[in-house]
C-alpha cells in the first residue's frame, strides 16, 4: 500500500514537472510575448519575464521590439529632368505594438521593405538629380513619411531613412566632370581677373607717385638692379629707355653742316635700274663735255660720229671754291 502511494506521489510529481515545464516560458528583456488561447488573443502581450499559458492549449508568440536595420535593394529609376539613376537606402524601423504586428500584418519585415521599396522608386521620379546628389536630408524626411504613414497600422514605428548611394550613368560622370572643372576653370579666371585689376589699380597709383617725384623711378631701378645682381647671375640686364633710342635715330637723321667732308655719311647705293639709267646719263654728258656731237638726219636717225679727243696737261689743280668745297679744273 506503502509502495503504491509513493509510485503515485512520483508520478504525480513527474506529470507536475512536465506540465510546469510546458507551461512555463521566458521573455527576454527586449521581446514582448502574445498569447493566442485557441487561436485567440488572450490579454496583454506579456512583459519581461517569467510567463505561465496552458498547455497544448495556449501559444506564445516573441516579438522583437528592437530597431531593425532593413536595407533596400538599388531601385532604378528616371528623375524629373530625364536622367537615369540607381538608388539604394537603408530603413531603421522599430515595433511599438507586438499584438497588431502580428496580427494586422503576415510579415511586417516583408511588408516595410516592399513599402520601402515603393517609396524610393516614387521619390526619384519626383526628385531632380541635384536634389539626389545635393539635398538628400529633404529627400530622406520625405521618404520617411511616405513608408511611416501606412507603417503606422501595422504596429511599427519608422525610425530613420537614409539614402546610401546614387549611382550614375558613365556619360553623366563624365559630363559632370566636365562642367565642374568649367566651373572651377570660370572661377579661377575671375580670380586672377580681380588680382589684375587691383595690382593694375596700384600700378596706376605708383605710376602716378614716380611722376609727381622723377628721382623715385631712377631709386626704384637701382633697387631693381642691386635685387638682381644679389643673385647669382653672369648676365646683368639694364633698362634702356626707349626715347633714347628715338632720339639718337632722330639725330642721325638730320643734315650735316655744308662743307665738313670728314663727316659726310656715304650714300646708299642706288638699285640696279637706278645704276643702269644714271650710267647712261654720265656717258652722254661725257660725250657733250668732249665735244662729240652726234648729227642727226632730217629723218631723225642720229649718225654715228667720230670722238673728239680733248687735250689735257700732265697735271690736274685743285682749286677750292669761293664756298670753301673743293673744286676740280683743267689746264
Amino acid at each position: 500500500m506503502v509502495q503504491e502511494v509513493v509510485t503515485a506521489v512520483i508520478t504525480a510529481g513527474c506529470v507536475g514537472f512536465v506540465y510546469l515545464t510546458a507551461a512555463m516560458r521566458v521573455v527576454k528583456q527586449y521581446e514582448r510575448g502574445v498569447v493566442f488561447r485557441l487561436g485567440r488573443q488572450t490579454g496583454e502581450p506579456r512583459e519581461p519575464g517569467l510567463a505561465v499559458i496552458v498547455p497544448f492549449v495556449d501559444r506564445l508568440y516573441k516579438v522583437n521590439m528592437q530597431i531593425v536595420t532593413l536595407p533596400i535593394p538599388a531601385q532604378e529609376g528616371i528623375t524629373r529632368d530625364n536622367v537615369t539613376v540607381r538608388v539604394d537606402a537603408v530603413v531603421y524601423f522599430k515595433v511599438i505594438d507586438a499584438a497588431s504586428a502580428l496580427i494586422r500584418v503576415e510579415d511586417y519585415k516583408f511588408a516595410v521593405s516592399q513599402m520601402a521599396q515603393t517609396s524610393l522608386r516614387s521619390i526619384i521620379g519626383k526628385s531632380d538629380l541635384d536634389d539626389l546628389l545635393s539635398n538628400r536630408e529633404k529627400l530622406n524626411q520625405g521618404l520617411e513619411l511616405m513608408i511611416d504613414s501606412p507603417a503606422v497600422g501595422w504596429g511599427v514605428q519608422i525610425d530613420r531613412v537614409e539614402i546610401k548611394d546614387v549611382s550614375l550613368p558613365d556619360t553623366m560622370k563624365r559630363s559632370m566632370a566636365r562642367q565642374a572643372e568649367a566651373d572651377r576653370d570660370r572661377r579661377a579666371r575671375i580670380i586672377n581677373a580681380d588680382a589684375e585689376f587691383q595690382a593694375s589699380k596700384k600700378l596706376a597709383e605708383a605710376a602716378q607717385q614716380m611722376a609727381d617725384t622723377p628721382a623715385a623711378l631712377q631709386l626704384r631701378l637701382l633697387q631693381t638692379v642691386t635685387a638682381v645682381a644679389a643673385e647669382k647671375n653672369s648676365t646683368l640686364v639694364l633698362p634702356f629707355p626707349v626715347e633714347l633710342l628715338r632720339f639718337l635715330e632722330k639725330a642721325q637723321r638730320e643734315p650735316e653742316p655744308h662743307g665738313s667732308l670728314d663727316r659726310r655719311v656715304a650714300p646708299t647705293a642706288p638699285s640696279t635700274p637706278e645704276r643702269l639709267l644714271e650710267g647712261e646719263r654720265t656717258s652722254e654728258d661725257d660725250r657733250t663735255s668732249e665735244g662729240v656731237r652726234a648729227p642727226v638726219d632730217p629723218g631723225g636717225a642720229v649718225t654715228e660720229a667720230a670722238p673728239i679727243t680733248p687735250v689735257r696737261s700732265s697735271a690736274d689743280a685743285v682749286t677750292p671754291d669761293t664756298d670753301g668745297s673743293a673744286a676740280r679744273t683743267r689746264t
